[in-house]
């Protein structure tokens, strides 16, 4: 609806713009409203009782939530006449030389690998403890290789697992790569996103042999079918001990998210494995939403090195009186320290997906209750 004012110009309605506008009463508790204020209401007065508008100036100035998940380009040094040329030549020696060995080093612990491998999995399966022991020691031998693919340079830190009954180790999570640099010093069973293409072929064969479980992020089900099969698994001692990364997404390695609970409601031993890398080579932090797991492989494999300090902390016990999520923070707060990361209260599953609508009523009633109260204090 449109008046015309002294001038003669047309201007939109109150009435119209009115309609138009939210109203706050539809997000207060029932029988609820907003009473006249018994005094003067100045601006600052909303902005005082609004932690809303804090929250979300503090979330333009450090959007702590994408950095977590977003990798950050090397800074140039090839920026004057006697940098270049130096660049030039790690360039040529990266690509023309480290690279080709690298492949070739990958190829030679495959075909070391498969030798083996095919007779003892379909020829030995008669005598499956022993069937498993020499599995195990394949498994960790292909992922020696991978990480000599990368020259990678990994110091170990603490006692080494060992296989035991009712134990699970939980680990930060910045790559695929964790699960090789972890597996070549023992033979996991990892929980793990089921993944397409040849990785997805590795995990249905060479993986499946070491009992580790796939399941599917955007499948509901999976949930339930997956919690089964890990108290299955942490029951029997002859299985490998199991490895789960519990932020349940690749996070920056400057950085941990929210412990989903799952791996602290067991009744077992939790066995917390701290993994920090040194950016000084390469970042090796897997933008699995940007970058394919075979580029990432190739950016490993044209780098200088990989470099990581791995810990394996003492383990946990759920305390008495203590839930599995007080559980989960105790365990995080261990490792962030451990490894220098800052902690972050972000579930990491809202990097699939969009927040909720309860989510966004939740916030909008709070907003709505802390008016209320402002009003009525005035």
């Amino acid at each position: 609806m449109y008046i015309m004012d002294t001038a003669g110009n047309l201007k939109t309605s109150s009435i119209e713009l009115d309609l138009d506008r939210p109203n706050i009463e539809d997000y207060l508790p029932s029988g609820s409203s907003i009473p006249e204020p018994r005094g003067k209401l100045r601006l600052r007065d909303l902005l005082d009782i609004s932690p809303t508008l804090t929250e979300a100036a503090g979330a333009i100035v450090d959007d702590s939530f994408t950095r977590c998940f977003k990798s950050n380009p090397p800074e140039p040094w090839n920026w004057n006449v006697y940098l270049f040329p130096l660049w030039c030549s790690g360039v040529m020696i990266r690509y023309g030389i480290l690279f080709p060995v690298r492949v070739l080093v990958l190829i030679i612990g495959w075909i070391i690998f498969f030798s083996p491998y095919i007779p003892v999995h379909f020829l030995l399966k008669g005598h499956d403890k022993m069937r498993k022991k020499i599995e195990r020691c394949l498994l960790e031998l292909i992922c020696m290789f991978f990480v000599a693919s990368w020259t990678g340079v990994v110091k170990y830190h603490g006692p080494r697992p060992s296989i035991r009954p009712k134990q699970v180790f939980v680990s930060n999570h910045t790559s695929m790569i964790d699960f090789v640099i972890l597996e070549q010093m023992t033979a996991f069973a990892v929980i793990m996103q089921k993944h397409p293409g040849w990785v997805g072929l590795l995990q249905s064969t060479i993986l499946e042999s070491a009992r580790c479980i796939w399941f599917n992020r955007a499948e509901a089900k999976d949930r339930e079918i997956v919690a089964k099969k890990l108290r299955d698994h942490v029951q029997e001692a002859d299985n490998n001990p199991l490895l789960i990364f519990p932020e349940g997404t690749c996070v920056s390695n400057h950085y941990t998210v929210m412990f989903k609970k799952g791996a602290f409601e067991l009744d077992s031993t939790v066995c917390p494995i701290a993994i920090k890398y040194n950016k000084i080579f390469v970042d090796a932090f897997w933008n699995s939403r940007k970058q394919s797991f075979t580029k990432h492989l190739l950016q490993l494999m044209t780098s200088w090195a990989v470099v990581c300090d791995v810990w394996y902390l003492e383990p946990q016990n759920l305390r008495p009186g203590e839930t599995p999520v007080e559980f989960a923070e105790r365990v995080r707060d261990i490792i962030s320290v451990r490894a220098g990361l800052k902690k972050v209260p972000w579930d990491g599953y809202l990097k699939y997906s969009r927040p909720s609508p309860k989510h966004r009523e939740r916030k909008q009633q709070s907003f709505a209750e802390s008016v209320l109260r402002c009003l009525q204090e005035k």
